[in-house]
């Protein structure tokens, strides 16, 4: 079984799942942060479904892109459990793991989330109904070099918070856009196990120790402190 933790943005999420089948998932978007709601839930989904950690095989969670300080809760939340057990652990991409919300779908899927600073943090996929085939790693990027390196032929469903930004700039430069459904476009657990299943089955588990976060570019807080020391050794 994989049990799943879903941070990287404003709600909470985790779930159990045994190889593709969803036991139980749990998500929360109530304004509270994740480190008052991610634990409890774990503990609640657990308890409500007859499960000990115990029993847990992997324990998953979105590593990144994604918020700074949702991710660093998440991946605390999930070495925690995984010390105390000794069980591997599994960090995802949180864009391939949106992107398997939607392979059901069939086609190429635009994953994408709001990075601010007229960039979006993207990966694309292409799906055959069953599987995902990644067609670039996980980036920063401007919506004008996105589109342009698509086709402007091939339908794109979207899908991530920053959907909503791409297809209207895909309508812009008239490339055919779809936004994944409402309860799919946006960042669930399920989603971080399935990429995790794929992930263990390619021997791809690690440590607690191991598990690290893929922020693609630096917090604010640090680009700020490194331009204060670039600037201090001009002076």
């Amino acid at each position: 079984m994989i049990l799943a933790i879903e941070t990287s943005a404003k709600a909470a999420s985790v779930c159990l799942t045994q190889d593709e089948t969803l036991i139980a998932q749990s998500y929360q978007n109530s304004g509270l942060t994740h480190s008052q709601t991610i634990l409890p839930m774990c503990e609640q989904m657990l308890k409500h479904c007859g499960a000990a950690l115990e029993q847990v095989d992997v324990i998953a969670c979105a590593a990144g892109p994604g918020s700074f300080t949702g991710l660093r809760i998440g991946l605390s939340t999930a070495k925690g459990l995984a010390w105390s057990t000794g069980k591997p652990c599994c960090g995802v991409s949180t864009l391939e793991a949106m992107a398997w919300q939607a392979a059901h779908m069939g086609g190429e899927i635009l994953c994408a989330m709001d990075a601010r600073r007229g960039q979006v943090y993207n990966a694309r996929f292409f799906s055959d109904g069953t599987t995902l085939t990644r067609l670039c790693e996980d980036r920063a990027i401007s919506l004008a070099d996105l589109f342009q390196e698509i086709d402007g032929k091939t339908e794109q469903i979207i899908i991530g918070d920053g959907a909503g930004l791409c297809y209207n700039y895909g309508e812009g430069v008239q490339c055919p856009v779809r936004l994944a459904p409402p309860h799919l476009r946006f960042q669930s657990a399920w989603g971080v196990a399935r990429a995790a299943l794929e992930q263990s089955r390619r021997g791809g588990l690690c440590s607690a120790q191991e598990l690290s976060a893929h922020y693609i570019r630096l917090s604010q807080a640090e680009r700020e402190r490194l331009e204060r020391q670039k600037q201090e050794q001009n002076c």
